[in-house]
Order: C-alpha cells, then structure tokens, then sequence
C-alpha cells in the first residue's frame, strides 16, 4: 500500500505591523511604512501652519532638506471626532506625517484579507485590506491613501508665494519685448449678413 505524499506547506507569509489608535479607534500600518515616530512635541517648532491649505485634514507642514511633508490629522481624514494626538508617523516614500492617538503595540499580520463590500469610495483607497488580531477585525492603512495627488497639488500649489499686481506688471514688462507683436483689428463697426 502507498501512502499519498504529503503536499508541502508554504511557509506562512507574515508581516511587521504596528497598531495604532485614533480618536480610539484601532487601526494597522506595516512597520516597513513608518520611517520615524515622534512625539507631537518634538515637531512643534519645526512645523509651519499653512495659512490656506483648502484640506481641512492638513493644517501644518514639516520642511525636511528640500521636502515638505504635509503633517494629516488622522481624525479628520478617517472621519473621527477629535482628538488630542500625542504622537506622529513620518510615512515611508510618501510625503505625508500622520498624527496618531498612540501606539496599542507592535504584532505580526499573517494574513490580509480583501476589503469588504461595506468600504466603499474612498476608503477603497485608505486601506490594503483587513487582518484579525486577537480576535478583532482591524483595518490595515496604505501610506499612500491619505494625500492623493490631487491633494499634494493642492497643498503644493498653496506655498507658492503669490506674485504682487506689481510684480506681474514687472515680469509682463520685462517680456514685452520677447513676444510677438500683433495687429489688433477692430470689426466692432463691421456689419455682417444675417
């Protein structure tokens, strides 16, 4: 008699994750995406307010080398009540800081499942997906959903220092001279058949 062969387990996939809760609700990210956690603290005097962000969800900016990252309040973007935030993820290749409530720990994710069917436009975007971790179902974040780049255009475009009425005159002056001249016809006594 033979016995079948035994199919060989793959080895199970397991990921790095912190969780972490805003305005008390519990949600993941993968340690890969967090470069740096701070105290609010510490980047009260390195952040600048933006004066007409037009995101309600940002308000202030951290200037890094030549890199802006955009500090997103994480209530606000989840639609959450607000809250006292004590501590901020810089993201990983994105340009985004998120503030946080607090970390509840550090875990392995074994397996991610597939959004339901109950998220649903843009938190399609927010999330990867869910894990189960000790029993609870635990919404996992991407770096990358919580500034689209409609909204960095936005933000970006914000900072740009805007030109006096004196300073177009300046620069259309100084121009007058590279562009080509044309004749203005005047048809405004031109009469034309009906």
């Amino acid at each position: 008699m033979r016995l079948p062969i035994p199919a060989k387990a793959h080895p199970v996939q397991t990921e790095q994750i912190i969780l972490f809760r805003v305005s008390g609700q519990l949600f993941a990210v993968s340690s890969a995406s967090v470069q740096e956690v701070r105290s609010v603290d510490t980047l009260a005097g390195a952040a600048k307010e933006i004066a007409q962000a037009g995101l309600r969800k940002v308000r202030h900016i951290v200037q890094r080398g030549e890199h802006a990252l955009y500090v997103v309040n994480g209530a606000m973007h989840f639609g959450l009540p607000p809250f006292a935030p004590a501590l901020v993820f810089v993201l990983r290749r994105t340009r985004t800081a998120l503030l946080v409530d607090g970390i509840e720990k550090m875990t392995t994710m074994t397996r991610l499942q597939a959004l339901p069917q109950a998220f649903c436009n843009d938190e399609r975007d927010w999330y990867r997906g869910v894990t189960a971790i000790d029993q609870t179902v635990v919404p996992v974040v991407k770096p990358e959903g919580f500034l689209t780049p409609d909204e960095l255009f936005l933000l970006d475009s914000s900072l740009q220092p805007k030109e006096s009425p004196t300073e177009i005159a300046a620069r259309e002056s100084a121009l007058g001279g590279l562009l080509p001249q044309t004749d203005i016809i005047d048809d405004s006594s031109a009469s034309f058949p009906q």
